[in-house]
């Protein structure tokens, strides 16, 4: 097995088809298909599945990827260094729910230990593909949290793809809105006083459950209930629509101005926010860094 075949198996689960894959590698379909066969031979598992739609990642092909990406990612800073004499390039990967409070911390990162040469990701994403990221090894660790809601499920979860969490800090549960909202006057929201408003929540895709929900409170029925995939747009639609959101109650005022306020829930909740990590990794310095300016 050589690096090539690596970097040509990261390029196809990236693509999601050997065609596409075959263009952007500059090589033919032919040999691209034969290079797959050889490097699973060799390993002895099934790394693609071939589908209607292109190829799609086996169980142990998504592990096998997360040790490819590593092999590669090294043997990129070696070349950097001793053979094209340049900086270390530095890596870092944040996958994670969509939490304004993160994306700020992710900044601070970056102005302040960004070197010459880095690769900086935050994939704000849905729940289970932050642990997807971090069990593959594409991600370095994954923000996301835990309540009395979902903790049993994705406990169990984290334990089956060898994941450890870890808490940052603990929030009760609060109401996003706008400010002129008609229950923006209130000192506490009851989950009734919601009903009549639209209910903004992240879309999870084919894992849509209360226990993937980046939402406290999701398994309540609405009658009125808008998904987005968008952080940006969620605020747009508490201004336009009235709508709302339940989480942790923390928004950085510099990006909306006192637009959107957080009121109290008056509901017996609280929310876990913290990582995820490898059982085998140590977070790396900067995810230290990070993980000090999240707090």
């Amino acid at each position: 097995m050589t690096i090539q075949q690596l970097k040509y198996m990261i390029t196809i689960a990236e693509k999601g088809s050997i065609t596409e894959a075959a263009k952007e590698l500059y090589i033919s379909q032919p040999s691209l298909s034969g290079a797959i066969k050889d490097v699973e031979k060799e390993v002895k598992i099934t790394i693609f599945n071939r589908c209607r739609a292109g190829v799609a990642l086996t169980t142990e092909g998504m592990e096998f990827l997360g040790y490819a990406r590593q092999v590669v990612q090294q043997m990129e800073l070696l070349e950097s260094k001793y053979i094209n004499n340049l900086p270390e390039k530095q890596r870092f990967c944040v996958s994670s729910q969509h939490y304004t409070f993160g994306a700020n911390a992710f900044v601070e990162l970056v102005q302040q230990f960004g070197q010459e040469r880095y690769e900086f990701i935050l994939n704000e994403t849905q729940t289970h593909q932050v642990i997807k990221d971090v069990r593959n090894r594409f991600s370095d660790l994954g923000i996301l949290y835990l309540s009395k809601n979902n903790e049993n499920v994705l406990m169990k979860i984290f334990e089956e793809n060898n994941l450890s969490f870890y808490e940052i800090f603990s929030a009760t549960p609060h109401v996003f809105l706008r400010r002129e909202h008609p229950l923006a006057k209130k000192e506490k929201i009851k989950l009734e006083d919601l009903k009549p408003y639209p209910r903004l929540s992240f879309v999870q895709g084919t894992y849509e459950s209360s226990n993937f929900a980046e939402e406290l409170f999701s398994n309540e029925t609405a009658e009125k209930s808008i998904k987005i995939s968008d952080r940006a747009a969620i605020v747009n639609f508490m201004i336009g629509l009235d709508g709302y959101t339940i989480s942790s109650g923390i928004f950085p005022k510099y990006l909306h101005g006192d637009s959107i306020i957080s009121i109290p829930l008056a509901e017996d909740e609280i929310m876990h926010i913290g990582y995820i990590l490898n059982k085998d990794k140590e977070l790396s310095e900067l995810g230290k860094i990070y993980i000090k300016a999240l707090k």
